[in-house]
């Protein structure tokens, strides 16, 4: 039975939601693969342990029978390193499952030190994980394809205010603000006007060195849930129906107000366009394994990027795998899947 390293938990402001999601692979891991659990705190510090599902969904995982461990860096190793007290452990490691949202975790940091150990990885390797992490620079990547993005500016954080406030113009309100590396719209403001953009960058630039300024998409957004290496499979698109605001933290986990509709509930001719330009927008930015393509449908039919998840949430309310359910696969089916595809390698 292969030997899964499932790590979660992880220094970004998505650490709780990671724990939900690492509960939800390791469910459907049972009887499948054997896993090996690691945890990441809050610090950076890193414990292997015997935690089950719901200790890792609570947060109740590390206790006093877990203990340091770290990746081997060693290509010949291909093992995990635990320290306890009696010395040095090795537990053979056979593929790498990553259920890290956000920052250090699904931006391509984690799958670098993979990579280096030579263990593959779950999910998308490192160029991928860089650029979808990337707003803007997936944006120009997806553009340059031909496909549609939202109109927006960058800024940094010795930013000329004044400019700043033309922009904002330039794009009509209102706009929204987001840093260009963060996940889960942690950051994210939607600025009404002139008096509302400058706190929403400030607030942007808490989480990032950058933060960008987009034009808001009329209509509403779809997602994709795409699986494959040279062989693309989709799930169902989803659809955000939202009762007002925006589709940001406390939504898209909580769904306070928030609908989820799978299948989207659009015709199949126009479902079809939406799987082929997530398609092709996986593979512009080179995605592998697994990722989910978010998108916008405005009222004139048209299909405009939003981002790339690289590890899309595996919550009980996640779009993700309740996408590719209503295609006809279980958490038990996907998780498999990934870490076959995983076993395929780099190209």
């Amino acid at each position: 039975m292969k030997k899964v390293l499932l790590l979660f938990g992880g220094c970004s402001g998505e650490h709780r939601v990671s724990l939900a999601s690492a509960a939800g692979v390791l469910e459907a891991m049972e009887g499948q693969f054997e896993p090996m659990t690691v945890g990441i705190t809050r610090e950076g510090r890193w414990y292997h342990c015997a935690a089950g599902p719901e200790a890792i969904r609570t947060g109740a995982w590390l206790d006093g029978s877990c203990a340091p461990a770290v990746l081997s860096p060693d290509r010949g190793d291909k093992s995990l390193l635990v320290f306890r007290a009696g010395g040095v452990g090795r537990i053979a490691v056979d593929c790498v499952f990553p259920v890290l949202h956000g920052r250090d975790g699904e931006d391509g940091t984690v799958q670098g030190l993979c990579q280096l150990a030579g263990l593959p990885v779950a999910g998308c390797g490192v160029l991928a994980s860089a650029l979808c992490m990337d707003k803007v620079r997936a944006h120009k990547l997806v553009e340059a394809a031909g496909i549609p993005v939202p109109r927006s500016f960058t800024v940094g954080r010795d930013y000329d205010r004044e400019a700043v406030l033309r922009g904002g113009e330039e794009l009509a309100w209102p706009v929204f603000v987001k840093p260009v590396r963060s996940g889960s719209s942690l950051g994210v403001s939607r600025a009404d006007g002139r008096e509302a953009l400058l706190p929403a960058i400030e607030e942007a630039l808490r989480f990032d060195r950058e933060a960008v300024v987009e034009q808001t998409v009329p209509g509403f957004e779809v997602g994709c849930a795409v699986m494959g290496n040279d062989r693309l499979i989709t799930g169902e698109l989803d659809e955000v129906e939202l009762a007002g605001g925006f589709f940001d933290y406390r939504e898209k986990y909580d769904l306070t107000t928030a609908r989820l509709h799978v299948p989207a509930r659009i015709p199949a001719a126009q479902a079809a366009e939406i799987k082929w330009t997530a398609r092709t927008i996986y593979r512009v930015l080179g995605c592998r394994g697994f990722a989910r393509v978010d998108m916008f449908l405005t009222p004139e039919g048209q299909v405009v990027f939003n981002e790339v998840n690289t590890i899309p949430g595996f919550t009980v309310h996640s779009r993700f795998p309740a996408m590719m359910a209503a295609a006809g696969m279980d958490m038990r089916s996907v998780v498999a899947l990934a870490v076959a595809l995983a076993g395929e390698g780099e190209p």
